[in-house]
């Protein structure tokens, strides 16, 4: 660096790579040589507003432009050196230092806010929600519900934060039941980590507790409920979760759609076939993603809120299915996902021994 004059900047709106090369006494024929050595590596065109990027610069009376440095990120860049004959393009990617943090916190009004309170970057809470999304109603989380997590927060330079790596393990006390949760790899084959509490159960479910990710219960199902619609008792037999127009519908489980169409009452729906056993439908969609005879997996986005058939606010009214016959889905006990071989489960249990002392020690911090 001592060899140049540094130039720091941002690329502005409408700016191009030529122009930033022009105002550093690059002319244009040689902007369009370097545009066209470096495009396998790097599409110039493709300088987004916003940007910040570096100019090594001549510290002779021409101050040229040597070598052009793009930040995508706070990790990757792209180095353009034009200061010789040959044109070199290189990624770059900074080192990055893994570190294991902790937090905890009592809840009094959200999860998101809990953490906030600590600087804990807002992913954590969302890491969390998914964990525990198959045994946890994060809509009904009480107040005074304790939670703890050890987590990886990833570094540039041993200071910068550059966002959060997976939770390694969590305790969460809701409605006076303990949940723990500890990332492990059971399958050596596959190398997925998943999650399990203290006795080895595995976390997931076949069905999501709902179908979206932050919300509220704006009613339940009731077979007795007077519907302000209409006017009169009718039976109500989904379940209304309440959120802004545009907020991502997720299906609660793997499957096929057999119906994605328009119906006066419904609005814009889906429905979808589970397995022999269960169908899953969700109403009043802003826009649907899916197609009948689409396969859709657990989580997948597949419509959006909307106020679309009889609803009076933006909400998705979710619909359950047994055996041909609507039901509850908050009162079903659902089955769970494949167990851990018995064969792993000592070395399971061993393996958490340590973590799970170290989180016990956690003190919870209000």
């Amino acid at each position: 660096m001592n060899d140049f004059k540094v130039v720091h900047d941002t690329v502005a709106h409408g700016e191009s790579f030529g122009e930033i090369l022009d105002r550093h006494h690059v002319w244009y024929p040689e902007i369009l040589k370097i545009s066209k050595r470096v495009k396998n590596v790097f599409d110039v065109r493709r300088l987004r507003a916003g940007k910040p990027y570096t100019i090594l610069a001549a510290k002779d009376s021409t101050e040229k432009a040597q070598v052009f440095i793009y930040q995508h990120d706070l990790v990757n860049h792209t180095i353009i050196d034009f200061k010789d004959s040959v044109i070199v393009a290189e990624k770059a990617r900074k080192k990055i230092k893994t570190v294991l943090k902790k937090a905890s916190g009592v809840i009094t009004s959200s999860l998101s806010e809990a953490l906030d309170k600590q600087g804990v970057n807002a992913m954590v809470a969302n890491d969390l929600s998914e964990i525990y999304a198959w045994t946890i109603d994060f809509f009904r989380l009480q107040k005074n519900d304790r939670f703890k997590v050890i987590y990886e927060q990833k570094y540039i330079d041993d200071t910068i934060p550059a966002g959060v790596g997976r939770i390694q393990a969590a305790h969460f006390e809701h409605v006076n039941k303990s949940f723990y949760a500890f990332k492990y790899v059971s399958d050596s084959i596959s190398g997925i980590q998943e999650y399990y509490d203290e006795k080895a159960n595995h976390l997931r479910r076949a069905f999501l507790k709902a179908p979206l990710k932050f919300s509220r219960i704006s009613s339940r199902y009731n077979l007795k409920r007077k519907i302000a619609f209409y006017g009169r008792t009718k039976p109500h037999k989904g379940t209304d979760f309440a959120a802004p127009v545009g907020s991502p519908i997720m299906s609660t489980a793997n499957g096929r759609v057999i119906e994605s169409r328009y119906r006066a009452g419904n609005g814009n729906y889906v429905k979808i076939r589970h397995n022999s056993t269960y169908m899953t439908q969700y109403l009043h969609m802003k826009t649907r993603k899916v197609k009948v005879g689409q396969y859709v997996k657990q989580g997948q986005v597949i419509g959006y809120v909307g106020m679309t058939g009889n609803t009076s606010g933006p909400h998705v009214c979710y619909r359950f299915w047994k055996n041909g016959v609507q039901v509850d889905p908050l009162k079903q006990k659902l089955p769970a996902a494949k167990a851990m071989k018995k064969s792993i489960k000592p070395k399971y249990l061993e393996f958490i021994q340590s973590v799970k002392e170290e989180l016990d020690a956690v003190d919870y911090l209000n």
